[in-house]
């Protein structure tokens, strides 16, 4: 039987940007989720929303994913063209040029919603782990460190083998990205605290694409 679901063009507007808050925009990318779980995702008229899009964007958020080709950040939380801005980079690290892609998309564009997004079996938090050195791969995974450092209770085995404490590893990564945003960033730090941005993190599970979120 054909699917009967409505086909969408629409892009996010500046008024429907402006009327979100950061909590209604956090709930948005939990359902989002939840639909694609559940394979319930919306139908978009791609060519549609691209010219819908041309002549500007209001996203509602913005995306700190790795780069594993494994999570297609869009999908995983049911959004199309224009919902979000994606930074992407190995470990979900937080560097300068990153903060500056935040700072753009929440104090210049009105993004509501800055996200964290890490994932299990990640080979950027295996390789910190390992201690890994290959060229500037080096210097990328000593972002990594502070995180691995931070894990305990694995005394017996604190390898990239041991899946728990890869798991471990990875929220705790999360968790210190999370809180360099606040620290190294005045601009993302101020909106928060003035209440018109969230800042959160989050792992994506690869067995089954659930996101769960980290305070």
């Amino acid at each position: 039987m054909p699917d009967q679901r409505t086909r969408t063009d629409r892009v996010l507007t500046k008024e429907e940007q402006e009327s979100l808050t950061p909590k209604q925009v956090l709930t948005l990318l939990v359902d989002g989720n939840t639909r694609f779980v559940a394979g319930d995702i919306t139908h978009r008229d791609h060519q549609a929303q691209v010219r819908a899009a041309a002549q500007g964007q209001w996203p509602k958020g913005v995306v700190l994913s790795c780069v594993d080709s494994r999570i297609p950040v869009e999908d995983v939380f049911d959004c199309g063209i224009g919902d979000l801005f994606v930074a992407r980079v190995a470990g979900n690290i937080i560097n300068q040029d990153i903060l500056g892609s935040m700072e753009f998309a929440c104090a210049v564009s009105g993004a509501k919603l800055v996200l964290v997004l890490g994932h299990e079996h990640c080979g950027a938090i295996k390789g910190a782990i390992d201690r890994v050195e290959m060229g500037n791969l080096t210097a990328l995974l000593s972002h990594i460190h502070p995180a691995v450092a931070a894990v305990t209770g694995f005394d017996d085995d604190r390898s990239s083998k041991n899946d728990p404490f890869v798991h471990s590893v990875a929220e705790q990564n999360v968790r210190v990205s999370v809180q360099r945003v606040r620290d190294e960033s005045p601009v993302l730090r101020d909106l928060e605290a003035a209440g018109r941005i969230q800042i959160m993190g989050a792992i994506f599970a690869m067995e089954t694409g659930v996101v769960s979120l980290i305070a």
